[in-house]
């Protein structure tokens, strides 16, 4: 399957159900053979708000009946008008006496049925008044430019005039105004794809309608940044010659479909670089609103930031698919605390031990290239180098005087530093909080054995392995064991190096990248973490 859908035809049916799970709504039964939305607490006392047309562009317009916006939905096919019927049984099933307004997107087949069915209801004696919203800038000089996601912003703006208690020829009337302040343009990369057919992409395309018919012009962007360009540069300049160059806009930033999370944002931070700062009054929070399918593509609505107008897009809603309004800002920045490049402990140093540490780190440095090789067969190869970066920077804190070598926990909080900033990868992540919490450890009291531990049980926390998972626990873990019992480095090596031969008969990992290695290729092969640590024990006890 390539789409979330079970029977194509019922995909209209199951999308309303869905909604109606959540939203404050009731629809009209399925066997009636119409799809009508109607917000449940209802009352007739004021005006209704209609609105509706082919289905496909969810949440529009089902997700914008409830308190504050539509009073009634009506949906057809997938980009398919509703009949006749449906639209004026919408009507009966909301309209009192105060009348109702129908909000149609200048499409013909909706012009048609919601026209026709508004003289019916005019003749059964209902009130009625319709507005048609053709807010497409991107049909030059046509006499029917299309309707796109603006008609959400008439439903919002009218809708909280209804819901205040106007009259109707001030709700139809506001909401003429609203037409004509609407310009919208679209871009898609892609097509729309209908349930039960083919993917049938198309090149990227601007000037797109919703029903998935071809745009004004092809275009190629090469980023995002050059397709909301491509867009603005039309919009801009059809809002400036209707309004002027000055007149601080509304802006609605709409999803038609596919676009990502992390695409919507990239987009949006296009479109307030490019549009000056004073002009951008008030922004729709980014969402799919009027969407084509799964339609690879955004659009932008302008619309003059009339006081009344923000009052109204302000208003709290019941509709669930109502996303919010935001007043745009400058990016705020700050200077956050960061480690100094070089570690903040110094102190007390002892030659011996720095004679150890070197001895470690060269018997690292050494072994990059066979850590790397064995971590290859199981992971990505990189163990070795992630071994020798961490080593290279202690043997650097060495050589500029600032590891505590001669104080157990500065000793230990100080190489925590050090891998945490230099060493990288998981294992640097890891062997820090070894290393911290020891510090910690000793300067709590214990002794080396018990600081270890407690390093361990914290990097157990963390990292959420535990022995036998086919890491370097497994030869870190025995080691500290054998180091507590005896306090000999000697046996301390020898279990290290038993628990990291250990894991090459380990045929199952449960951690890091081997976890998805089968086990035919982990037998016979040593945990890479495991080999360095066992290295690691072997030089310390030698020196």
């Amino acid at each position: 399957m390539d789409f979330f859908y079970n029977r194509a035809d019922d995909v209209v049916d199951e999308v309303l159900d869905g909604w109606s799970r959540l939203a404050p709504t009731a629809r009209s039964a399925r066997a009636s053979g119409v799809r009508v939305i109607v917000d449940r607490d209802w009352s007739r006392d004021h005006v209704a708000v209609l609105s509706g047309g082919g289905a496909g562009h969810e949440p529009a317009h089902a997700g914008f009946v409830g308190r504050g916006m539509l009073a009634a939905a009506i949906a057809g096919d997938l980009f398919t008008s509703p009949s006749v019927a449906a639209v004026l049984a919408g009507i009966r099933a909301t309209c009192g006496p105060a009348g109702c307004l129908l909000v149609i997107k200048n499409y013909t087949g909706d012009r048609l049925n919601f026209g026709l069915a508004a003289e019916r209801a005019r003749r059964e004696g209902y009130r009625v008044r319709s507005v048609i919203v053709a807010d497409d800038i991107a049909l030059a000089g046509t006499d029917q430019p299309r309707g796109l996601a603006g008609t959400v912003l008439v439903h919002k703006i009218a809708g909280h005039v209804a819901a205040d208690g106007a009259d109707l020829d001030t709700v139809a009337d506001t909401a003429q105004r609203v037409c004509d302040g609407l310009c919208s343009i679209g871009l898609a990369l892609s097509s729309a794809t209908l349930p039960g057919h083919a993917i049938d992409p198309r090149a990227p395309e601007l000037g797109l309608g919703i029903h998935n018919e071809p745009g004004v012009s092809a275009v190629a962007p090469r980023d995002a940044a050059e397709a909301m360009a491509l867009a603005l540069e039309p919009l801009l300049a059809a809002a400036d010659a209707r309004f002027g160059a000055d007149v601080p806009m509304v802006v609605l930033l709409n999803n038609m479909g596919s676009c990502s999370t992390q695409e919507m944002g990239v987009l949006l931070d296009a479109l307030l670089s490019r549009l000056p700062a004073a002009r951008v009054a008030r922004l729709i929070t980014p969402a799919p609103v009027m969407t084509s399918l799964n339609m690879h593509g955004f659009s932008v609505t302008l619309l003059p930031a009339h006081d009344d107008f923000i009052e109204a897009l302000a208003s709290p809603v019941a509709a669930i698919g109502w996303p919010g309004m935001h007043i745009p800002h400058a990016v705020e920045t700050f200077e956050p605390e960061l480690d100094t490049r070089e570690p903040a402990r110094t102190g007390r140093r002892d030659a011996a031990r720095e004679d150890a540490i070197r001895a470690v780190v060269d018997a690292l440095i050494d072994a990059r290239d066979e850590l790397d090789a064995l971590d290859a067969k199981t992971g990505d190869g990189d163990t070795g180098a992630t071994f020798a970066a961490g080593a290279r920077a202690v043997a650097a804190a060495l050589d500029a005087g600032v590891l505590a070598s001669g104080d157990d926990a500065g000793l230990a909080e100080g190489i925590g530093d050090i891998l945490a900033r230099d060493m990288g990868g998981s294992a640097g992540v890891l062997l820090s909080i070894l290393a911290t919490a020891t510090g910690a450890g000793l300067n709590e009291g214990r002794d080396w054995a018990a600081a270890l531990a407690v390093g361990v049980e914290r990097m157990r926390h963390y990292g959420g392995a535990a022995p036998g998972d086919r890491t370097l626990l497994d030869a870190l873990m025995p080691a500290i064991d054998a180091l507590a019992d005896n306090g000999d480095l000697t046996a301390a090596a020898a279990a290290a190096r038993a628990g990291a031969d250990a894991t090459a008969r380990m045929t199952e990992a449960h951690a890091g990248r081997a976890a998805q290695v089968r086990a035919d290729a982990l037998t016979g092969v040593t945990d890479p973490g495991a080999e360095a640590i066992a290295r690691i024990w072997a030089v310390l006890a030698q020196a």
